[in-house]
């Protein structure tokens, strides 16, 4: 157990020291803000704060864990080694950065509360981000800085235990249109047909048919596929399914129809289930709270995950609607359309309440990055994006989480390459 003295343990310092040393590094801390108490503690021990009280193992603090409300922070990014960090301090600290404050920045994305330029969809866009600006989206910044306050902690405590960690991996599978053509219905099938044929989409009319008319299977109903290619990995798989009325008509679905209900029961029996939020849920709690009742009710399991179709994090109202729901897990924390870390970690964390300076227990999962953002790339490019971002991750032992959809796994070159990075790199054959 490592001690820590802090002069206040605010609700800021304590969830970013347990996100670092806990969830990150896999020990336990305590906190005391009594001096008799740190010096009589015999074991591994460190302040934090303005000014080292001896010769103790010291951090210094740039001030924001001590804040309350969001106000305008000076962020001036600097080179550090083999990665980027901010908040700088004097040469008396164990570390020239305050890695704790910089974190709490990243991770309750202090970033997004401030005024910024948003998309068509109100999104918080990538190029807003710091990440960005100083090209480090591609690290989880946050893990690697916890590795390099490992490296000083072992030097100073040599007796001091780490635990072993090994790399996880979780693939996320957007299923917002199970089908192409089955079970779209008579109305939307006619309107489809009416839009091939004015673009002149000859090829696409031919597929319809053939599927309407069971003359074909539908290509996007890859769920056979992905099932089997997962059955002897041990790496997580969590399929989101939408029941709300989707952005487009076109390519929404009736979850009252009997096809789709079982396909959702099916994979639920072999995978986890989640909700793909649609884009109602987003402003409306009844409609979140419904679209949750009815999966549940067709799947007979409580829902656990949650996932926002269009990518869109709206903080701090949804993750608030999610934690009055009970939802234990979500999967928004990626860009539409960039690559990397959002939040600046691959290691799942607890939504921050910058409104209430409250921890809740809703766990964000961080996705390293979404097939949609890639989709116009090449081969080539695409495969050492991937290659690069799970290195990356592999290099601190974290959690490597991609964002597939079940259209990426449909037949063609670019879904050949998807099924091949899936199951070939991601959820090979473990047994």
């Amino acid at each position: 157990m490592l001690l820590i003295f802090t002069q206040k343990a605010t609700p800021r310092l304590t969830y970013v020291f347990k996100h670092i040393f806990t969830r990150i590094l896999g020990i336990k801390i305590d906190f005391t803000s009594t001096i008799e108490v740190f010096v009589a503690h015999s074991g591994a021990k460190m302040s934090y704060g303005k000014q080292p009280m001896g010769n103790e193992l010291f951090f210094q603090s740039e001030g924001l864990l001590v804040q309350q409300g969001i106000e305008s922070v000076d962020v001036n990014v600097k080179a550090w080694e083999d990665t980027s960090c901010f908040f700088t301090v004097s040469s008396r600290s164990a570390l020239p950065y305050d890695i704790f404050a910089a974190s709490f920045y990243l991770l309750s994305r202090y970033e997004e509360y401030l005024p910024h330029v948003k998309d068509e969809l109100s999104r918080y866009p990538a190029s807003e981000s710091i990440g960005h600006k100083h090209a480090f989206l591609h690290q989880p910044v946050i893990d690697i800085w916890a590795h390099k306050l490992k490296s000083v902690l072992q030097e100073a405590f040599p007796l001091m235990v780490f635990p072993e960690k090994k790399l996880e991996i979780h693939s996320v599978i957007e299923a917002s249109q199970p089908y192409a053509f089955s079970q779209k219905g008579l109305f939307r099938n006619v309107l489809g047909y009416v839009s091939e044929l004015v673009n002149f989409r000859i090829r696409s009319v031919l597929k319809r048919s053939k599927v309407i008319f069971r003359l074909q299977k539908d290509p996007y109903n890859t769920f056979n596929w992905i099932i089997a290619a997962t059955k002897a990995s041990t790496s997580k798989v969590t399929i989101f399914f939408m029941l709300g009325d989707a952005l487009v008509f076109s390519e929404g679905l009736s979850q009252h129809r009997k096809k789709f209900r079982s396909l959702m029961k099916y994979v639920s029996d072999y995978k986890e289930l989640g909700l793909l939020f649609s884009p109602n849920a987003l402003h409306e709690y009844e409609t979140l709270k419904t679209e949750k009742k009815q999966l549940e009710e067709i799947t007979n399991r409580t829902l656990l995950s949650t996932m926002n179709d269009q990518f869109l994090v709206h903080l701090p109202d949804v993750p608030r609607h999610l934690v009055e729901l009970e939802v234990q897990r979500d999967f928004t924390m990626v860009y539409r359309n960039a690559i990397g870390f959002r939040a600046g970690t691959c290691t799942p964390f607890l939504f921050y309440d910058l409104d209430f300076e409250i921890k809740t227990p809703l766990e964000i999962h961080p996705i390293a990055a979404a097939t949609k953002a890639m989709n116009n790339m090449e081969e080539t490019a695409i495969e050492e994006a991937v290659n690069l971002l799970y290195n990356e991750v592999n290099r601190v032992k974290g959690t490597f989480t991609m964002r597939f959809s079940n259209r990426d796994f449909a037949d063609g070159p670019q879904g050949r390459m998807w099924r091949r990075i899936f199951s070939e790199k991601l959820h090979k054959n473990e047994s």
